[in-house]
């Protein structure tokens, strides 16, 4: 039986379930004032969790990386996951793993390591980076004027929320009326867009960019259905004018799994519909998410420490 305050979601928060509508931070936690924070986010599909490990092994790369230690171990935080879907009741969903860095111990200081670093977990309903109907007919993609962060600054495989470069563009995208947007580096090479990672197809070749982009866990799974499809692929730098001129544009993202693009700028793409390419790599990654390698089933409430 289903609490009914948890039908919007489920939430954790140092230890403590509550429905999501009452998770809060403090205003002074770092995560807040600093984007001192990590997260990795998840996806429920049919009852079932997709490559649930793979998002558990980044998010504790994420977390050494920043020096960050939450009170909870890996299978701790899978129980946490497990919880928050069941709690909810959703059978398709959006879950959210997230290290803050908390707010000091000691009033005033400035050390990192003063600070309680705790883990935020919440299951809310599935998330999509591009809504069904724009998806039907294929993204317009604006290429934003904003160089995106150098990797030499913010280490786009720890995946964080310092996002000011990529909302820079998406709003200029928004303003200009397309539907999401991209940026290039200060080199012009294409990096990422807000919460995806981006692949051209040209020839029957695909490529996804080498530089500025979070190692998504959806592009793995294209990159693994073009070998177990024998389509040739590739991570490698692809300057403006290739994601411009290509004959196919798709994003991926854990939020909405692999989506068509349509229009780049003024460029139209085939017939301003979804390409054959995306559509075949689209149907095997859906495919997938049966598949016991990498579907791992949500435990009942009951079950669930």
């Amino acid at each position: 039986m289903i609490d009914n305050a948890f039908l919007n979601g489920a939430a954790y928060i140092k230890g403590r379930y509550m429905p999501f509508a009452e998770a809060t931070i403090p205003v002074t936690d770092w995560g807040f004032t600093r984007s001192d924070v990590v997260y990795d986010v998840v996806h429920v599909w049919q009852h079932r969790f997709f490559r649930l490990e793979d998002h558990l092994d980044r998010f504790a790369a994420s977390m050494a990386r920043r020096q960050l230690a939450i009170a909870e171990d890996r299978g701790g935080i899978a129980d946490v996951l497990h919880r928050c879907v069941a709690l909810s009741g959703l059978a398709d969903a959006f879950v959210a793993m997230v290290a803050t860095r908390g707010k000091p111990r000691i009033y005033g200081s400035r050390r990192p390591a003063d600070c309680e670093n705790y883990l935020i977990a919440y299951a809310i309903p599935f998330v999509q980076v591009l809504a069904p109907e724009v998806q039907a007919r294929g993204a317009h993609l604006w290429i934003a004027s904003t160089p995106r962060v150098p990797d030499s600054s913010v280490d786009p495989a720890v995946k964080n929320y310092q996002w000011s470069d990529m909302t820079a563009g998406l709003l200029e995208g928004h303003d200009a009326g397309f539907d999401t947007a991209l940026n290039c580096d200060a080199e012009g090479f294409v990096t990422e867009g807000p919460g995806f990672n981006v692949f051209v197809v040209k020839d029957g070749r695909l490529k996804t960019p080498d530089r500025g982009s979070l190692g998504g866990i959806t592009r793995r799974t294209v990159l693994e259905i073009c070998a177990h499809l024998g389509m040739p692929s590739a991570i490698a730098p692809i300057a403006r004018e290739d994601l411009e001129e290509a004959d196919e544009v798709f994003i991926t993202s854990t939020a909405g799994g692999i989506m068509p693009v349509s229009r780049v700028m003024t460029r139209i793409l085939g017939n301003d519909r979804p390409g054959p390419v995306f559509e075949t790599v689209r149907d095997t990654y859906w495919a997938w998410h049966a598949d016991p390698r990498y579907a791992t089933p949500v435990r009942a409430l009951e079950d669930v420490i």
